[in-house]
């Protein structure tokens, strides 16, 4: 099976093209890594054509805009055969480079797929329960502790007592003091990780509310939350890292703390103020 469909399409049609659309295909062809992270200007300059020419090549390969061809271009040169994401990447000879432009493309690319595997009514809630929250518990293991943590240190901020550990034995007591408020928010890529199951399963038992960060996904993390908030499934199962799940994770949690900022920012002004001048003054 072909995984470059997009590629592969402009080099069937290359001499069909007009002389413009022709410079655009063979730039593509030749630095195609580089093309998701471009707009159209950078990508008329680079190839020497209009941005015009540019909208009418897309119409032309069977995509309605330049945004969808960069998205298709990612998605193919992320899960080509060698990806960024898996041992198979010692096999290639991508400079450093190439390399920062492909993380940058797929971690993009988690970007704007997150968008369509977010649930708007589920990041409404997800916003409603944590600010009812006595208590806030943050649970991921290996590549989703680090969002777990960042919740944290942004909860923290906006005046909520919450905990983050990638430790199950140090959460159990915590969520074991909870009342029928609190919040148990669980990160897991797979929604399958054992000890992150076995936590959500007695904040069941507890009768708290469960939010899963996780794939779009009928796993088990998925089916026992209360709320789900999606992030797109675009990681190999044998993986060197953790990268663009981590980055839609992280996504999320800067976007529930900016909305709770903003429905009770004016009662902490004069706290992020204070804090402000206090960490000021270490610097002098």
């Amino acid at each position: 099976m072909n995984d470059r469909v997009i590629l592969s399409k402009i080099q069937a049609q290359l001499s069909s093209f007009t002389s413009a659309e022709r410079k655009i295909a063979e730039y593509i062809l030749e630095h195609g890594d580089f093309v998701p992270t471009m707009t159209t200007k950078q990508l008329a300059e680079q190839a020497n054509a209009s941005e015009a020419s540019i909208i009418r090549f897309c119409k032309r390969i069977g995509l309605d805009s330049f945004r969808m061809l960069k998205v298709a271009l990612a998605q193919e040169l992320t899960h080509s055969e060698a990806t960024i994401n898996s041992a198979s990447l010692l096999q290639t000879h991508d400079t450093p480079h190439s390399l920062f432009q492909k993380v940058t493309s797929l971690n993009r690319m988690s970007l704007d797929m997150t968008t369509k595997t977010l649930s708007h009514h589920e990041f409404e809630r997800a916003i409603e329960v944590i600010m009812n929250a006595s208590k806030v518990g943050l649970y991921g293991v290996g590549g989703s502790f680090p969002p777990a943590f960042d919740g944290h240190y942004k909860l923290m901020r906006l005046g909520f007592h919450a905990v983050a550990s990638a430790d199950y034995h140090y959460m159990i007591p915590f969520i074991t003091m909870m009342d029928q408020t609190g919040v148990v928010i669980c990160f897991s890529t797979s929604g399958r990780t054992k000890e992150v199951i076995q936590l959500a399963s007695y904040a069941k038992e507890r009768n708290l509310t469960v939010i899963a960060i996780t794939t779009l996904d009928n796993s088990p993390l998925y089916k026992l939350s209360d709320i789900a908030l999606c992030i797109p499934d675009i990681e190999l199962e044998q993986r060197i890292g953790s990268i663009a799940s981590r980055t839609s994770q992280l996504n999320i949690i800067d976007a529930l703390y900016v909305s709770i900022f903003h429905e009770i920012g004016e009662d902490l002004v004069e706290s992020f103020v204070e804090s402000r001048k206090k960490t000021e003054e270490r610097r002098e």
